[in-house]
This record gives C-alpha cells, sequence and structure tokens, in this order.
C-alpha cells in the first residue's frame, strides 16, 4: 500500500499529541478530486490547531493545515482532470476534514478553484487563506460603499498574515494606510508594503467616549477587543470596519452612537464558507489587479512538515512576520 507523509493531529487518552505519520493515498470518490500537494501555509488557526491551544478540530484524528495548492492527480468531479492547478481554502480544512498538511489531499471538488492566471502554487500559498481573508474584507467594504476619499484605512494586526496581505492590496488600490503594530522593528518592512504610516498598539488608548475625533475612514480588524471598540468610536460617517479576528479578545464593549449617529458599519467576514463564485471571484482579483507589488517578499520562510511545531509556537509568541509557507513536494 502506497503512504504519504502527513502532520497529524490527535486528542485522546494521552492528551493533545501531534506529529509526522505516514497515511495511506486515498481513492477519490464520486464527485472528489485527489490532489499532490505543493505547498500549503502557517496561519494563526493552523497554530492554534497544531498545539492544541485552541478549539479549532471538530473531529480527531486529523490531518492539520488550512490552505493548499497543487495539481489533480486523480479526479471523480466533471470539472477538474489529471495535472489540473488548483487552490484549496476553508470550507472543512483542518476542521471537520483532513487538511493540507501532508503530501496528498482528497477534497470534494466543490471546495476547488482553478489556480487564476498569474499565479503558481507558491504565490498563491503566499497569499493562502490570509490574502483571501483580506480580499474579502475589501469586498465586503467596496459593496458597502468604501472609497479612498473617506480617509485614511487603518489595518491592525499589520504584521501578521492576514493584516500585512490587507496593507499591501490596499495600498495597491490608491489607499492611504495606517498600520498599527507592536514591532517597531517591521516599521520599514510595513511601509515597503504600502503603509504611509505606522502607528503603535496603543496609538487610540485615549478613545474612551461614546464619540471621539473622526480620524479614520475605515479599517480591517485583527485583534478585536478594546482596540476594536476605539476604532469604532474614531471612524468617520459611513466609514465601515471589516472584523477579521480576535487576537485581542473576543468581547466587544461599545455603544451604538457610531452606528447611528454616523452611520458606521461593522462588517463581519467569515472566508470559511464563501460561496464559490465570490471565492474565484475574489482568486481572481488577487492574481490580477488586487495582487501586492511586493508579494514574493512577504514570503518569509520556507519550511517543511517537520518544521511546523517550532513555527507554531513562534506564531503564537508574536515572534514571526509576513507568511510562513510549507513544501510539500520536496517532503
Amino acid at each position: 500500500m502506497k503512504t504519504y507523509a502527513a502532520f497529524r493531529i490527535h486528542r485522546d487518552e494521552q492528551g493533545h499529541h501531534a506529529g509526522i505519520e505516514p497515511l495511506p493515498i486515498p481513492e477519490p470518490a464520486p464527485g472528489e478530486v485527489l490532489i499532490r500537494v505543493q505547498y500549503s501555509s502557517v496561519n494563526y488557526k493552523d497554530a492554534l490547531a497544531g498545539t492544541g491551544r485552541g478549539k479549532i478540530l471538530r473531529t480527531f484524528p486529523l490531518v492539520g493545515g488550512v490552505d493548499a495548492a497543487g495539481r489533480v492527480e486523480r479526479s471523480e468531479h466533471p470539472s477538474y482532470r489529471a495535472g489540473d492547478a488548483v487552490i484549496a481554502t476553508g470550507w472543512g480544512l483542518s476542521f471537520d476534514h483532513d487538511g493540507a498538511y501532508a503530501q496528498y489531499l482528497c477534497v470534494p471538488g466543490d471546495w476547488l478553484v482553478p489556480m487564476p492566471e498569474g499565479l503558481d502554487a507558491r504565490a498563491a500559498m503566499i497569499l493562502g487563506t490570509a490574502g483571501f481573508t483580506a480580499a474579502l474584507a475589501l469586498h465586503r467594504m467596496l459593496v458597502n460603499g468604501q472609497r479612498p476619499e473617506l480617509g485614511p484605512i487603518l489595518v491592525t494586526g499589520a504584521s501578521g498574515g492576514v493584516g500585512s496581505m490587507a496593507v499591501a492590496i490596499l495600498a495597491r488600490l490608491g489607499y492611504e494606510v495606517v498600520a498599527v503594530s507592536g514591532k517597531p522593528a517591521l516599521q520599514d518592512w510595513l511601509k515597503g508594503l504600502g503603509a504611509a504610516r505606522v502607528i503603535g498598539r496603543d496609538a487610540l488608548a485615549e478613545a474612551q467616549r461614546p464619540l471621539e475625533a473622526a480620524e479614520w475612514g475605515g479599517a480591517i480588524d485583527n485583534v478585536g477587543g478594546e482596540l476594536l471598540a476605539q476604532i469604532t468610536r474614531t471612524t468617520v460617517p459611513n466609514g465601515n470596519i471589516a472584523a477579521i479576528g480576535l487576537a485581542g479578545g473576543h468581547e466587544l464593549h461599545t455603544s451604538v452612537m457610531p452606528f447611528i449617529l454616523r452611520g458606521v458599519s461593522l462588517l463581519g467576514c467569515n472566508s470559511v464558507d464563501v460561496p464559490n463564485p465570490l471565492r474565484a471571484e475574489l482568486w481572481g482579483h488577487l492574481a490580477g489587479d488586487w495582487r501586492p507589488a511586493a508579494l514574493a517578499s512577504m514570503a518569509t520562510e520556507t519550511i517543511g512538515l517537520t518544521g511546523l511545531p517550532e513555527a507554531f509556537e513562534r506564531l503564537l509568541a508574536g515572534r514571526t512576520h509576513g507568511r510562513i509557507l510549507v513544501r510539500l513536494d520536496e517532503d
């Protein structure tokens, strides 16, 4: 029986444990596609799942990894055939279905997006769920009337995967971007991605009244908690705040005044189960007119499966920036 290497996560009588295991190569069922994975990436969600510090996985054991790019090995889906380049992100990957930290991935064909012209597997995984989530946030803001004339866009958690992608994409589209980061050493890197200014995490700490001076045309927020509350109080009339993360806390203590007196909109973004037509549209933008100008430089390191545990620890400790790629075709 042919096997492949996979980073598998367990929770059993021994507690949480994870590591590389050989698994039998599956045969795709009707409607499924077997992919030879070339690249994946490391996201905050992956680190939580891989270390057991977040309740991410619904079933155990499960292969980790929410992002995959590779080529079709075998297909039982009418839209795909052997050799096609594809992307898989979100849906049930590393939630209730084996994920992409493996040399092979078998998924429903309806979860896949054909690789857009202009991207290859590596570039697609530099973008990955981070770039896709940033694109979804921007899409929701644009649909709701966001435009550069409303003022600068605040991006919190700017040195992380989603944050850095949001900085780069917004700058590409002509927005003035103000990056919020607690890592002074990364100011030049963030400005190289397109940030006009970089401010510290406590820059909005004095914004405690229900309404403060309106400063931000909108925001893409990775942090949640008190920082998100402060952003609601300082956003201009009709500005949009896209909420995409909760690294700073899941609770939100604010008032309705920004929403009813200034018409501020708080837009939730869930990138997991975005319908395929919109998913394909956003990937088309990421490959073309929204593609970050410095995309290659946003991949700060490339690891194999053996490097995952250490990368998870560094990411959760705030000692990473940009995007960490996982290369599977050499493991």
